[in-house]
């Protein structure tokens, strides 16, 4: 598993109305803003879904290596099968899923607690808020990066924002760019996608197949693709100056 990275990022992240802590339990580590501290409960999710997740690899260990899709088990928990399922939409690995999966499982399992949840785990966002909120885009070197932000109005919400980048962080791109960020009411399926997307991102002039290779996943609802200065967008998106 991938090693601790600090995440600086998060000290600009602003919500007067909500609590801001943080979860940390091995490699998952959650900066969640909800109506209360709420980090026991937090801690208590994620230790449950890091189990269920932890035993089927223990029966499954093509789980947690495999770069393809795996077949549809019905038999796994619903959070690993949520994570197979989005796999197999986007054409990677299951694993490809797993910070998008945790961030919307645990989540949606505080909406009994708070009726406003935005969880962060790694750069992939699950979020319900009574609000618009604002994501900034972070893309590494580029010159756009930290220059525009994704308006997210409160329509769409609950929806999972995730991004992938093969020159920021540690996920496993064969791309080129230097970010994709995808938005699907799957936080899970998006998380994947934005995998399956930079893989396929080999050079500049791929940006203009974008759009069709995302329509092709199917369930993304719009996204932002950037490489180095040049940039995609499209979807049911609102891109605005941070």
């Amino acid at each position: 598993m991938p090693a601790y990275q600090k995440r600086s990022y998060r000290h600009s992240v602003h919500t007067k109305d909500l609590k801001s802590f943080q979860v940390v339990v091995s490699e998952t580590d959650l900066w969640v803003c909800a109506e209360s501290d709420f980090k026991k409960q937090v801690r208590d999710l994620v230790f449950m879904f890091r189990h269920q997740i932890e035993t089927y690899i223990g029966f499954h260990p093509e789980f947690m290596t495999s770069l393809l899709p795996l077949c549809d088990d019905p038999c796994a928990p619903p959070i690993v099968r949520d994570m197979i399922r989005s796999a197999i939409k986007a054409g990677v690995g299951p694993m490809a899923s797993v910070a998008g999966a945790m961030a919307q499982w645990v989540g949606e399992a505080l909406f009994d607690l708070s009726g406003q949840v935005i969880i962060e785990n790694g750069g992939d966002i699950f979020m319900t808020a009574k609000r618009p909120v604002t994501v900034s885009i972070f893309a590494g070197a580029s010159p756009l990066s930290g220059k525009l932000g994704l308006r997210i109005p409160e329509r769409q919400m609950p929806l999972g924002i995730c991004s992938s980048s093969a020159t920021v962080g540690h996920s496993l791109s064969r791309g080129v760019t230097d970010v994709v960020c995808l938005l699907s009411k799957s936080t899970a399926l998006a998380d994947a996608a934005a995998t399956a997307l930079g893989n396929r991102i080999m050079k500049r002039a791929d940006l203009e197949h974008a759009a069709h290779w995302a329509a092709q996943i199917g369930g993304i609802i719009g996204g932002v693709v950037i490489v180095e200065d040049a940039m995609a967008t499209w979807g049911d998106i609102e891109l605005v100056e941070v």
